[in-house]
């Protein structure tokens, strides 16, 4: 097994040096995160400065591209050629790079839509949910979610009459819309569109972005920290 010049380690020294509790440490060794330990003649785990890096590039990785892709990284560091390893990383950057893109993209329409005015509207001018969602480019079936969400909320007198939604409340689905694809999750929506929707405060919608914003950059760091950690192991497995 390769491994790095460095002296014998205990799990609870490995443990201690990248932040886990000493059961970590054996589960990422038993999910193929860090190679196989050897053993003392009393039967005791020895580790080496390969299996540290590895649980440092795992930690890391795993707040850059989350838990899944992480192991998947890293066991491929000890199992794969180093251009799978490569492509693997191209791919994490890269939908962070997605991310990035869609939240300008949300920052620009949020900024749009906030300062639209929706006084003086007339019954004509609301939507049908079909109308809407082909608007937004969502399926009917979003926009019913978003609704028994509490997200977008259309005028409907009886539960058989046809949902319609009034500028305002188009105003809602396209906000939901666009942090949705900037990355904010259902139950994030639920505490926030609230606020927005007694006055759709741009602040609220900046302070939301910016946050969404502040993690992006936390994960790229995340990744560049990794990297690190990576290349000290993939120079070990090719030594």
């Amino acid at each position: 097994m390769p491994t790095l010049k460095s002296s014998a380690m205990r799990t609870v020294d490995v443990a201690r040096r990248a932040g886990y509790s000493v059961q970590h440490v054996r589960n990422l060794e038993r999910d193929g995160v860090l190679p196989p330990a050897t053993r003392s003649a009393a039967g005791y785990r020895l580790y080496g400065e390969i299996h540290l890096q590895s649980a440092l590039a795992y930690r890391a990785l795993a707040v850059g591209a989350g838990p899944v892709e992480a192991k998947r990284i890293v066991r491929a560091v000890h199992e794969c050629p180093t251009s799978e390893v490569l492509a693997l990383l191209d791919a994490a950057h890269a939908q962070l790079d997605r991310e990035r893109t869609d939240l300008k993209l949300a920052k620009e329409a949020a900024s749009a839509i906030s300062a639209e005015l929706v006084e003086d509207v007339r019954p004509s001018d609301s939507m049908s949910v079909s109308e809407l969602a082909a608007a937004l480019g969502v399926r009917p079936s979003t926009l019913r979610h978003w609704d028994a969400e509490g997200l977008a909320v259309p005028d409907r007198v009886s539960p058989r009459e046809t949902r319609r939604y009034s500028p305002a409340q188009t105003r809602d689905a396209r906000i939901v819309h666009q942090l949705r694809t900037a990355g904010y999750r259902i139950d994030q929506l639920r505490a926030l569109m609230p606020g927005l929707r007694r006055g759709h405060r741009s602040e609220d919608i900046e302070a939301a972005l910016a946050a969404r914003d502040v993690s992006i950059a936390a994960r790229s760091r995340a990744l560049l920290d990794a990297t690190v950690a990576l290349s000290a192991v993939l120079a070990a497995t090719q030594a």
